[in-house]
């Protein structure tokens, strides 16, 4: 579970805290036996580049990754909803999650925000972990081999996450440039609904007017890679 708080910090927005950790974070993944060899090797040029970069280089660099568009998007309900009114109903759900179990996210952070979803699991039982992971993973998959295909060294953070999730690595990508149409194929939706939160059979038992104790899971409904 440290692990994925570790990748939470990598994954957040640079700052002179996580320079200054980099050397702890090196020491503490490279020991992580859950990763594969290929991993630890580009989470490697990830901690190097950080540790090389200018830190304002850096957060150009991360803002222009992960905010200047949805394809590649830390916030895991841009991938579900866009901008529709149903992403702040899901908001609230995953919101009342987190207070459940009593976890708190920053003032100014998004409860959908990636790195605040894996501190979250950082704190919660092994089985939780598996299943919100499992729901979402589809996403994780998607946004990594976007990550590849741009160069991104990033997608190291994912094929992380992937790892200790026991799922299949990120598949290769040629590195390409984002033309009109690719980006416009991002903006399209599947249909088919994917549960993210614990335990997917919630949803039949409410149906049949069985009470829950459980916390309410989050629909996620997944985008094309």
């Amino acid at each position: 579970m440290k692990t994925l708080k570790l990748l939470a910090v990598l994954l957040s927005y640079p700052s002179e805290e996580l320079v200054a950790a980099l050397p702890e974070i090196t020491r503490r993944l490279g020991t992580e036996p859950a990763l594969r060899g290929a991993t630890q090797d580009a989470l490697a040029g990830l901690l190097a580049e950080l540790k090389r970069e200018d830190l304002l280089d850096l957060q150009e660099r991360y803002v222009a990754q992960f905010d200047a568009g949805r394809s590649t998007s830390l916030h895991l309900f841009e991938h579900v909803h866009g901008d529709s009114r149903d992403r702040g109903q899901a908001m609230v759900d995953l919101n009342a999650l987190y207070r459940k179990s009593g976890f708190v996210i920053k003032v100014n952070e998004l409860p959908d925000y990636l790195p605040a979803v894996l501190e979250y699991l950082a704190t919660r039982p092994e089985a939780e972990v598996h299943d919100l992971l499992e729901d979402c993973v589809h996403i994780l998959r998607a946004v990594g081999e976007r990550l590849i295909a741009g160069g991104s060294p990033y997608a190291a953070v994912i094929a992380a996450l992937l790892d200790l999730h026991g799922a299949a690595p990120l598949a290769a990508a040629e590195r390409t440039r984002k033309t009109p149409a690719a980006q416009a194929l991002d903006e399209e939706w599947d249909e088919a609904p994917v549960e993210f939160g614990p335990a997917s059979g919630l949803n039949a038992a409410a149906a049949h007017g069985v009470q829950q104790s459980r916390p309410q899971f989050i629909r996620f409904v997944p985008k094309n890679p």
